[in-house]
């Protein structure tokens, strides 16, 4: 399986990390698809907005809700991500030497957001790396039947994982 995923410590270091390695990607040549975060503070309270950028050059989605200062629940709208998804997957359609997904979340974990596309990419033999948290990694690894490979938060340390699997295409 040729699936990857990387953890950081710090809240929306792994966004950052994934955001950066796509910028580097593209302009080595690598044809991406797939989403990065874009995390922007409010002024109303201490979360942030949460938006997805279509790879390589799509939009920006916005995939949270504002539900008032005072709720606890998820903030995801579940609509925008599979509207995200659904741009994703034409991308991959398209063709792509790699799928770059923000996080292995909730949803995914639950079987539906980015779980299909990921599972269309590794059968169509592009490689994917994937942004997972501690709540939702024992979910990713049954879902990649322990098969996906631990990559260091590290831009070179990515960038060499995808270069030794010696895939990329002309079309790039």
């Amino acid at each position: 399986m040729i699936i990857a995923y990387t953890m950081t410590a710090g809240h929306g270091d792994t966004d950052v990390l994934l955001a950066r390695l796509a910028k580097q990607l593209k302009l080595t040549g690598w044809h991406t698809c797939g989403v990065v975060q874009i995390n922007s503070k409010t002024c109303d309270d201490h979360r942030c907005d949460m938006d997805v950028k279509i790879l390589p050059e799509g939009a920006t989605i916005r995939i949270s809700q504002s539900l008032g200062p005072l709720a606890r629940g998820c903030r995801l709208n579940p609509s925008a991500l599979e509207q995200a998804v659904v741009a994703s997957q034409a991308q991959l359609s398209k063709g792509a030497d790699v799928l770059i997904v923000n996080k292995f979340g909730k949803h995914e974990a639950e079987g539906r957001g980015f779980r299909g596309l990921i599972a269309e990419a590794v059968a169509k033999g592009v490689p994917v790396i994937v942004g997972v948290n501690a709540q939702n990694l024992e979910a990713f690894l049954d879902f990649s039947q322990g098969l996906a490979i631990k990559v260091a938060p590290d831009e070179k340390e990515i960038v060499t994982w995808l270069g030794n699997l010696a895939y990329k295409t002309d079309a790039a």
